[in-house]
């Protein structure tokens, strides 16, 4: 079994969340630069944009990083033999089965992560050969399930337990309180989102920033979304607060997640809320990656 600095051959075992709308080499180079492992979101890309993604951060540095695969893209085969062209050694998947997609990643000398919510699906994707996981607890950003789920501090030592492959912890680190506890839990590494969302090099608005400084205590929810069957974390402003306190309001109705890269992407959270974990209420100023990375693993 390798570790997991064996995997990502960077400085620290750190690995960037990625987050499709806010796809920047930019943001994953100073990533890399700064000794932890940066991540490209390619979801549903074109192996043509995926070329021109990986020459972008190519051109910023030369460390490691390495890029999220959503299983159901038809185009992974194609787009794996662009990152393997590319020299990325260490990919993660999500959504989806991995039993598919493991062989033609093991095929092509890559190592993969699978990023999962839950303990039977830990177990599943050992089985399915994945090289290590990114156990997601439930106060982490991003989609979650509709399904009762586990914090960190009982999801991270559960997998751990039960597997004998690499485990990450992703959800509620933002400092080097949080790493180290994830550490002691029986991580070898950690996943960030959120923190680096804040982060002067993030191409996220100044709103989406000043956000996550600004939320506190409780100031995320989950927002269900029908059309996904899913929900996604993310910080209530006012709007979705007033929508929330009408009881006949069905708020699931007011939101469509077709218009979270626009929302995202200007500012306008009255469209889709801010996206964040609770750890944003942990976040209390907007720094370079080079200080968040140092100051955690200080």
């Amino acid at each position: 079994m390798n570790g997991l600095l064996e995997i990502l051959r960077c400085k620290y075992p750190i690995i960037q969340g990625p987050i499709g709308a806010l796809n920047s080499p930019r943001l994953v180079a100073a990533i890399s630069e700064a000794g932890a492992f940066g991540m490209l979101a390619l979801g549903f890309s074109s192996p043509e944009e995926v070329k021109m993604l990986v020459n972008e951060v190519r051109q910023l540095t030369d460390h490691p990083f390495g890029a999220n695969l959503m299983i159901m893209n038809p185009a992974n085969h194609e787009i794996l033999k662009i990152l393997k062209d590319a020299g990325v050694t260490a990919v993660t998947t999500s959504v989806g089965a991995p039993a598919k997609i493991y062989p033609p990643i093991h095929e092509l000398g890559l190592h993969g992560l699978h990023v999962l919510l839950s303990l039977p699906h830990a177990v599943k994707a050992c089985r399915d050969g994945v090289d290590g996981l990114v156990v997601s607890g439930a106060e982490s950003g991003g989609i979650r399930s509709v399904a009762s789920e586990s914090s960190t501090m009982v999801l991270v030592p559960l997998v751990a337990d039960h597997v004998n492959i690499p485990v990450v912890a992703a959800g509620g680190v933002a400092d080097s309180r949080g790493y180290r506890a994830a550490l002691a839990l029986g991580a070898q590494g950690v996943q960030i989102g959120t923190r680096f969302i804040a982060s002067e090099e993030s191409p996220a608005p100044r709103a989406w920033k000043e956000a996550i400084v600004a939320c506190g205590d409780g100031g995320t929810t989950l927002l269900p979304m029908k059309e996904m069957n899913t929900k996604m974390r993310v910080i209530a402003n006012k709007k979705m607060q007033d929508l929330s306190a009408d009881p006949a309001m069905d708020i699931a109705q007011q939101y469509k997640f077709a218009d979270a890269p626009q929302a995202w992407t200007t500012g306008n959270f009255d469209l889709f809320p801010a996206g964040a974990g609770e750890v944003a209420a942990l976040i209390k100023e907007i720094q370079p990656v080079k200080a968040i990375i140092e100051e955690m693993v200080s």
